[in-house]
């Protein structure tokens, strides 16, 4: 089932969705420069997806490779500003068999390795890693939203995926002992902008859903939020949460 809703991001329309998504705090990119001990200054971002974290990047270090399964994200991560750097490299395939080049000094991974085969994954970096090169899981979105519990109702009504599990974290189960949190950002966004990132997850994209359910699922998350905008705004506190360490084994977590 992870397979086919991890298919989902090759819909055009997901790939556009995601810009509706909270940007990552701007502390993520320096606490991410500042885990890079090796040179080259070479990064892999895993599930790269539109490049939210392969772009920002590419501008701090010599070299990205932004590898994403979906060749409709690589689209729209091109459009992107920053999508066109000489030193941003987008490869179209599956982590755990495309052609990768390394040695990386830093590996990340933004809300995509629960979708992969991840022992296979933490296989496959023992052999690109530098020899100081660690794994970061980046996790990010809106702290403390007074209407979470209603909307985590909504989602788990109309979810695809069986497992949906608003507590679950990968980096939990990877072995990894770095971490930090950023300040919280403020970030203000239409209400009609908020429901639509939601259609950029696999598993409630509209491409899954007949219309007459998403529609009812767009009119709950309004009914859910609006008493909580001002003029059709939303102001959320946007936090992001890092995990890293280096790679002792590739050891299988739950969702592999």
């Amino acid at each position: 089932m992870h397979s086919e809703l991890a298919g989902t991001f090759a819909h055009p329309g997901v790939a556009d969705a995601y810009r509706h998504r909270p940007p990552y705090p701007d502390e993520v990119f320096t606490i991410l420069d500042d885990l890079i001990t090796d040179h080259p200054r070479t990064v892999l971002d895993l599930g790269a997806g539109e490049g939210a974290l392969a772009r920002p990047l590419a501008a701090r270090v010599e070299h990205v490779d932004a590898v994403d399964v979906s060749a409709a994200m690589v689209a729209a991560g091109r459009q992107r500003p920053g999508g066109t750097r000489a030193n941003l490299r987008w490869i179209v395939g599956a982590v755990e068999t495309c052609p990768l080049a390394g040695p990386y000094a830093l590996v990340t991974a933004g809300a995509s390795l629960h979708w992969m085969a991840t022992g296979r994954v933490l296989a496959r970096l023992g052999g690109v890693l530098s020899e100081h090169g660690v794994l970061a899981v980046v996790e990010h979105g809106p702290r403390d939203v007074p209407w979470g519990d209603r909307l985590t109702e909504v989602i788990a009504r109309h979810s695809r995926n069986p497992d949906f599990d608003p507590g679950y974290r990968v980096a939990d189960e990877l072995g990894l002992t770095g971490r930090a949190e950023t300040a919280p950002v403020r970030f203000r966004q239409p209400v009609g902008d908020y429901v639509e990132q939601f259609h950029s997850t696999a598993s409630l994209a509209r491409e899954l859903m007949p219309a007459a359910e998403a529609a009812a699922f767009d009119r709950a998350v309004e009914d859910v939020v609006q008493p909580w905008a001002v003029d059709g705004v939303l102001e959320m506190w946007i936090v992001a949460t890092l995990t890293w360490g280096r790679l002792a084994r590739p050891e299988l977590v739950k969702r592999a």
